[in-house]
């Protein structure tokens, strides 16, 4: 079982590397804003799937350890290898990028911790009004309205677009922030791959999911560990590499986009739409995500925010976020779980 998750990995990044190209191609008829909101969306398509599916199982700890270790994997990891790696090949001068649109998102992050916090401060003080009941309810109310939030969040970002798009001949189209690249095929081309991509997703998502208990027990490693750590590197790994790649090309607005602009779209909507999805499905899947993990994220968006706050970037603030996300690492390898353990023996 072990074997199997490797391969599904291998072959669910494989084709998130295709997704993010096609997202790539897209871009240059959209602009910039649109396009890493793209690469946010499709990449992050992966981690929601494999949500549903561990929903659906009742596995509800492997959903929130693995889109908590998204948000991570895409705030420390990714981020920390872009600024590293545009910081290096750019050492002469200093990389930029939009600070309204970073202040924006770091606000988004901190409305994401203060709707994991509370349900979760409910449940360790017993302060709930009915015990038990009253932490799911207010977990449901949260993630309303944080889906509210992210919608306007996206109709706020669309409409404050900075980066237009230019028409050329044959009714294609470029922007200006992409220096001339042309596009390879169609954006209905794009709109296409991009849907048969994430459906063959889909359908990986399911063995990836029935492997990690295999998995677990053939490595001898915490499951909350691959939950967290583990497999959101394997579905981040195209990501990872379309940020690195356009933070070496001195754009690092779209390299915000998709790491920052993923873990926001992944606490904003992802987190609150496996919440809807588990009271629709009747599972218990609420926004108490522990004190450990919600800690872990508190201390993560403070050091990301601080970083952001100025609106450049060099390799020493990229090797900070990589050593954090080490740090990160090493915790969960010594954390155990319980709860996830117990989730997975019920299902045994």
């Amino acid at each position: 079982m072990g074997i199997l998750s490797v391969l599904v990995g291998h072959n669910t990044f494989g084709r998130t590397t295709g997704i993010h190209d096609r997202c790539r191609q897209l871009a240059l008829f959209t602009g910039d804003t649109v396009g890493g909101l793209l690469n946010a969306t499709f990449g992050n398509a992966t981690e929601l799937i494999i949500s549903v599916y561990a929903l659906k199982g009742g596995l509800l700890r492997v959903v929130q350890q693995s889109l908590l270790g998204s948000i991570l994997s895409n705030m420390l990891l990714v981020l920390g290898c872009s600024f590293f790696c545009g910081g290096i090949v750019f050492y002469k001068e200093e990389q930029v990028f939009n600070k309204n649109s970073a202040t924006v998102n770091s606000g988004l992050l901190l409305m994401a911790v203060m709707g994991l916090l509370f349900p979760a401060v409910l449940h360790f003080t017993h302060t709930e009004l009915h015990f038990g009941k009253s932490e799911l309810a207010l977990s449901r109310f949260s993630s309303c309205v944080m889906l509210v939030a992210y919608g306007a969040y996206l109709f706020y970002q669309l409409k404050n677009q900075k980066n237009p798009v230019i028409p050329i001949n044959d009714g294609e189209s470029l922007t200006e922030s992409l220096d001339e690249e042309l596009p390879e095929i169609s954006k209905w081309q794009s709109i296409v791959w991009l849907a048969i991509l994430a459906l063959w997703i889909s359908l990986l998502s399911e063995y990836l999911v029935d492997a990690l208990e295999g998995a677990a027990s053939e490595w001898n490693i915490p499951i909350g560990f691959i939950s967290v750590i583990v497999l959101p590197i394997v579905g981040n790994a195209a990501e990872h590499a379309s940020a690195v790649m356009f933070a070496m090309k001195n754009k690092l607005d779209i390299s915000l986009g998709v790491a920052i602009g993923s873990s926001t779209q992944i606490s904003m909507f992802g987190v609150p739409f496996c919440v809807i999805v588990g009271w629709i499905l009747g599972r218990p899947m609420d926004l108490n995500f522990q004190l450990f993990e919600t800690a872990t994220l508190f201390i993560t968006v403070l050091v990301v925010a601080f970083l952001l706050q100025d609106g450049n970037s060099n390799y020493f603030k990229g090797l900070m976020l990589m050593l954090c996300y080490l740090i990160v690492a090493a915790s969960f390898f010594v954390h155990v779980d319980p709860s996830s353990v117990g989730d997975l023996s019920e299902e045994t």
